[in-house]
């Protein structure tokens, strides 16, 4: 895993990592927070989702993925993805570089509220790992699994009228008195206008810059071009165009064969 073979010409990358396209909500972030460093974003697009995916699976993606980045030399990793954070960090620890999760983060900036509902991946939910540190801070938690959320922003569907039904019907069991909604997954910040407008007056939590001030605290500055390598595992032409769609402008995008992971 310590062999590199790198083919760009960024200056100590970052590396982030993400099921799919979600993960642009935190590159994007970190490339505010950090607008002179070069980044590394890897999207597996060829496997996405990761949450109806058995949690030994994901962990195994996840090494893999972290391997592939550092061998095209990345000095640090950010697990852009809300179910490979819950159930891989203990793992990505043993890489020997710092390794940043997206909950952590999150969980911060709830902090101020009393009542926290967590949304995410049938996975992420059922790790607890939100549940578990809102629990130890003495707040009140309500949790669901909304995994229909993951396909339909990967489709481009979040103005759809579809993503509003399946909205309504997550959102109908929600608790009166929730004060926030912290949204458990990287690709639910596209939800942003649709949630807002179901529940008017719940604060909605992302990850993306509580994590990108989390690594711009940790991490010195470099002096890189602010360049961005893309890497997905399906096809990149689709993915350019999902990009653009979210407002990311991809433009070096390369195929990675699974079999090179």
């Amino acid at each position: 895993m310590n062999e590199r073979h790198f083919d760009h010409q960024l200056s100590r990358p970052i590396g982030v990592f993400d099921s799919g396209v979600g993960g642009l909500t935190v590159l994007e972030a970190l490339r505010r927070a950090l607008p002179g460093r070069d980044f590394l974003y890897f999207g597996d697009t060829a496997r996405v989702p990761y949450g109806s995916k058995p949690p030994e699976l994901v962990r195994r993606f996840a090494w893999e993925i972290s391997g592939f980045l550092l061998r095209q030399g990345a000095v640090a990793l950010v697990v852009a993805c809300n179910t490979a954070s819950s159930l891989a960090l203990a793992d990505l620890a043993r890489l020997g570089v710092p390794v940043y999760d997206v909950i952590d983060p999150a969980v911060a900036e709830a902090g101020r509220y009393r009542h926290v509902g967590v949304i995410g991946t049938r996975a992420t939910v059922a790790s607890r790992a939100y549940q578990r540190r809102l629990e130890a801070r003495g707040q009140r938690v309500w949790a669901l699994a909304t995994p229909l959320f993951v396909p339909i922003v990967e489709e481009g569907l979040w103005s759809d009228g579809v993503a509003e039904l399946v909205a309504r019907h997550y959102l109908e069991g929600t608790p009166e008195d929730l004060d926030a909604l912290i949204l458990g997954c990287t690709h639910y910040p596209y939800l942003k206008p649709l949630l807002q407008r179901l529940r008017p007056g719940l604060a909605l939590i992302d990850s993306a810059e509580p994590t990108a001030r989390a690594v711009g605290r940790s991490l010195p500055a470099e002096p890189g071009r602010g360049l961005v390598v893309h890497y997905v595992t399906g096809d990149p032409e689709a993915y350019r165009a999902l990009a653009a769609r979210l407002g990311v402008q991809a433009g070096d995008v390369r195929k990675v064969e699974l079999g090179a992971l």
